[in-house]
């Protein structure tokens, strides 16, 4: 959450996947249409609806809108934790052309599927009321944007990082974090070998059955040079590539180097065993890092970590963009008082004092290099590089039933029940249906 080579890369999956899938649910070309509530208008009461705000800022930054606004009041409608289970909220509000969601707070990958059914208003590029998106990472405005238009407005973007015991690696004489597989698997081996690593597993990606195994998988086939879907809108993921990079997650969990209750971990879940001390190598988003550093005591692990890219088979590996953005509801009330709010939220004043309190990544580009975040951040260098180089999960129109087919064919790999080449076959064959014109 530059017009690099992975903008227009994201551009050109988003149009392709939009094309192909425009004649599924709702489909068609949004705007234009008075149903769809086009016009920013009305003034009042407001609500959110979000995710879990487990820092608490998110509150702070509201109540200072709130003070200031004593006739356009905000309150946040907090959803279930799950994305999965957000996801179907705000559809079921949306299908039922409820005004209780004034502004959606919206995995990155779901714009185009929420564009597309007209349940978002169009947001102006242009004239008085426009939303200044040049002073953001480029990739993370794509993410906001269907069909070359504006939907949504990044709020934080995300990029996975790997997250490494600095103080168990320079136990075991290892000055490097690794940045391949092997070299992660060379390097647990020697600290499990000391007596400190004793108890303690060695990595853990997400592949539970929920979206966070969407982004497992693709991170693993995009660092193996595959892909899930291609830019042309057609399935590819019975490749090579893609084998390589399932069979890394499914190796993983059978031999153990994943904990055994990994197949039921969902991200707190792995936050929580990582800040316990019982992990060496975790792949997780930037939220993590303040809280694992946190000296309350509800971290063993504090000052005690790093965070580097994640590894490859050859190098480096491609983490998952990731972020949140913030959309109107077509069919709320007050969209003159959203728009405002969104705005006031995406204020770079306002990203600095979030990303400092809860090191959550922003989308505003000049704050990755500002000295008093890199002093309290280090790893924001690291952290852009990997956002500018990061891939995204198919942006489809029918993303729900993409990313269910992704975790129900790659969630009975890991489990033993479907071999890697039978699952892989199967998934092409189910996503062709669902990104392919009847």
């Amino acid at each position: 959450m530059r017009r690099t080579p992975l903008a227009g890369a994201l551009t050109g999956l988003a149009l392709a996947l939009s094309l192909a899938a425009c004649g599924g649910d709702g489909g068609g070309s949004p705007g234009g249409d008075a149903a769809a509530g086009s016009e920013l208008t009305g003034r009042g009461p407001i609500t959110l609806a979000t995710g879990k705000d487990r820092s608490g800022n998110m509150q702070k930054m509201i109540d200072a809108w709130n003070k200031a606004h004593p006739n356009e009041q905000a309150r946040v409608v907090e959803l279930p934790d799950e994305p999965n289970d957000q996801r179907q909220q705000m559809i079921q509000n949306a299908t039922t052309k409820s005004d209780a969601y004034t502004i959606l707070n919206l995995d990155v990958v779901w714009t185009a599927e929420f564009a597309a059914n007209r349940w978002l208003v169009e947001l102006p590029k242009a004239g008085p009321n426009a939303v200044d998106t040049s002073v953001l990472l480029p990739a993370t405005v794509t993410t906001g944007e269907y069909r070359g238009k504006l939907y949504a407005v990044p709020l934080t973007s995300d990029s996975g990082l790997l997250y490494y015991r600095s103080d168990l690696l320079a136990k075991a004489g290892i000055k490097e974090p690794p940045k391949t597989w092997q070299e992660m698997w060379a390097a647990c081996d020697k600290v499990k070998a000391l007596p400190e690593g004793k108890g303690v597993d060695c990595y853990l990606t997400e592949v539970g059955k929920t979206e966070g195994l969407t982004v497992s998988t693709a991170e693993a086939i995009n660092s193996a040079g595959g892909t899930i879907v291609g830019a042309d809108g057609k399935p590819t993921v019975n490749t090579p590539q893609a084998k390589t990079g399932v069979d890394f997650l499914a190796r993983a969990v059978k031999d153990g180097r994943m904990p055994k209750a990994a197949l039921t971990l969902d991200g707190e879940g792995g936050r929580r065993h990582f800040q316990a001390g019982k992990l060496l190598f975790h792949r997780q988003w930037p939220y993590q890092y303040e809280l694992a550093n946190k000296k309350d005591g509800s971290s063993k692990v504090a000052g005690r970590f790093h965070v580097a890219p994640i590894p490859g088979p050859n190098g480096p590996g491609a983490a998952n963009l990731g972020g949140h953005n913030y959309a109107i509801s077509a069919f709320a009330k007050n969209k003159a008082t959203a728009l405002d709010f969104i705005k006031y939220m995406a204020d770079g004043a306002q990203q600095k004092a979030n990303l400092l309190a809860t090191s959550q990544a922003p989308t505003v580009a000049a704050l990755y290099t500002d000295p008093e975040i890199v002093k309290k951040y280090p790893f924001m260098p690291t952290l852009k590089a990997a956002i500018e180089n990061a891939k995204s999960r198919p942006a489809a129109v029918k993303y729900g039933d993409v990313t269910a087919a992704v975790q129900g064919a790659v969630y009975d790999t890991l489990g033993g029940r479907t071999p890697t080449d039978q699952a892989l076959s199967d998934l092409q064959g189910k996503l062709g249906a669902l990104t392919t014109t009847p």
